[in-house]
This record gives C-alpha cells, sequence and structure tokens, in this order.
C-alpha cells in the first residue's frame, strides 16, 4: 500500500479527535454553556484537578478551532472572559447526544455516579 501523501483529504474522525481530544475539551465546553460568558478562574474552579498549563492550554485550542471567544477587557486588574461562538453553540446538539449516549452505556454498566453539570441532564 501506498502512503497517503500530505495533501491528502483529512479524515473527519481523526479531525473531530484533534477538535474535542483531550482530558479537558468536552468539559469547558461544558462548562461554557451554562450561563454566558465565563472568567478564567470560574473555569478553572469548575474542572477539578487541572493545571493552569492545560487549562491555558486547552482554551487556547478550542479559540483556534473556533469554538470559543476570550473577550479580554482593558481593565485593572486585566478581566478575561470566554463564551462559546455561534460554532461552538452548533457543537451543542452533537455533544448533547453523544453525552446521552455516555449515559445510558454508564447506567447500562452500572458503573459510575453520573456528573449532574454537563450537557446531558436528563
Amino acid at each position: 500500500m501506498k502512503e497517503k501523501e500530505s495533501s491528502a483529504a483529512k479524515c473527519p474522525l481523526r479531525h473531530l479527535g484533534e477538535v474535542f481530544g483531550g482530558k479537558w475539551k468536552l468539559p469547558i465546553l461544558c462548562i461554557l454553556t451554562e450561563h454566558g460568558p465565563k472568567r478564567y478562574s470560574a473555569i478553572k474552579r469548575g474542572l477539578a484537578g487541572v493545571t493552569n498549563v492545560m487549562l491555558t492550554q486547552s482554551l487556547r485550542e478550542l479559540e483556534e478551532h473556533g469554538l470559543v471567544h476570550r473577550t479580554q477587557y482593558n481593565e485593572v486588574p486585566p478581566r478575561v472572559e470566554y463564551s462559546l461562538t455561534e460554532k461552538g453553540r452548533s457543537t451543542l446538539p452533537f455533544l448533547t447526544a453523544a453525552a446521552q449516549w455516555a449515559i445510558e452505556d454508564l447506567k447500562s454498566a452500572d458503573r459510575e455516579k453520573l456528573c449532574d453539570e454537563c450537557v446531558a441532564k436528563e
């Protein structure tokens, strides 16, 4: 078999993994669906165990993909807020469906306690 050239068409599933992959991106999107723009510290409080480096990196990657908008206010002290873009909001039906699948899978296996802060509210 020939190796694929770098100019070959991109696999949609791999792209999906690039956009949403990683431990923190989906929980960040989940947090941003609630109650409008969030400050960095509010997002961090909602993610137990995330480091500043990982949160910053994940937010930047979501911003690069056009899912999250970063607004910086020229105030003292500086204030930065994050919100979902229209493109980010367009992912909510897909994410809700995926979360519903995960809920059913977890229930059927009776493996885990379900969170109550996600887009997958029953």
